[in-house]
């Protein structure tokens, strides 16, 4: 990641939460330690936001706090190669007519692509979703109630009476922070609160994660692997990870990548 973009992350970062942690940003960029604290060093120097003792803090502190991860425009910018395979193996499991869920997140996102074939009742809290399959399908769309955060491009509502609790869905299909034995992480306790109220009108929990989720942590545990259903990834999963999913009873699909895709990431390494 150039410097430039860390910074952006940076910077936002510190608009969003009282004090960013070094190791709060060291997971949102994937730098080092020492990068971040140059960083922050720069950042300081050049008045952007004040360096504290383990972190940085904004100088004018926002007063709508925001949700803890990277930003939507960040996140998409990453392996999208894979995401897009693991969207269509996920549009592959909808039949016409069902009542799915959808997660905001940026793997989800790509879902909207080949579902704009496809005539099915979509229930997201993602703002982009919602918009492109207004404008080019012919799906039911509907929207919880909430505020919109900019940074993710999602609408979270902290209320139980919203339309949520009225919409049963076959499946739901969402991304997540991080995959690992104790279950889905997520950065935010907002969010998993969220989350987890959708969870509950779902029949079936569908994961949508490439390779790289199952070697992020966090420290907020969504949901354990035992509510998940199915899981779509990438052919660069692990052994290991592969092993946990079938230990734990969870239903593996590997997404093949289209031939154009496959060439563009043999050129970007």
């Amino acid at each position: 990641m150039h410097e430039s973009e860390r910074h952006r992350i940076i910077l936002s970062a510190v608009q969003e939460r009282p004090v960013a942690t070094v190791v709060d940003l060291c997971s949102l960029t994937g730098a080092s330690e020492a990068t971040i604290r140059r960083d922050i060093a720069t950042l300081h120097v050049q008045k952007k936001l004040r360096r504290v003792r383990g972190g940085a803090e904004a100088i004018a502190p926002p007063q709508f706090v925001g949700l803890a991860g990277r930003p939507f425009s960040v996140n998409e910018t990453f392996n999208i190669a894979q995401k897009r395979a693991i969207a269509r193996a996920a549009v592959d499991l909808c039949d016409e007519g069902d009542a799915i869920i959808i997660n905001g997140g940026t793997t989800t996102f790509q879902m909207v692509h080949p579902l704009s074939a496809r005539r099915l009742q979509v229930l997201t809290n993602s703002f982009p979703i919602a918009e492109h399959l207004l404008k080019h399908s012919r799906n039911t769309v509907l929207l919880p109630g909430g505020a919109i955060y900019r940074e993710q491009n999602i609408i979270l509502s902290p209320f139980d009476n919203d339309v949520t609790r009225n919409f049963y869905a076959r499946r739901m299909f969402m991304g997540a922070q991080g995959l690992g034995p104790l279950g889905l992480m997520e950065a935010d306790p907002l969010l998993i609160q969220a989350e987890q109220k959708l969870i509950g009108q779902a029949d079936e929990l569908v994961v949508l994660v490439d390779s790289s989720k199952f070697r992020n942590r966090s420290s907020l545990i969504l949901c354990p692997l035992s509510r998940i259903h199915t899981v779509i990834t990438d052919d660069r999963i692990e052994d290991r990870a592969a092993q946990m999913l079938e230990a734990a009873e969870i239903r593996l699909i590997v997404a093949e990548l289209a031939t154009t895709d496959r060439k563009g990431i043999a050129q970007e390494e």
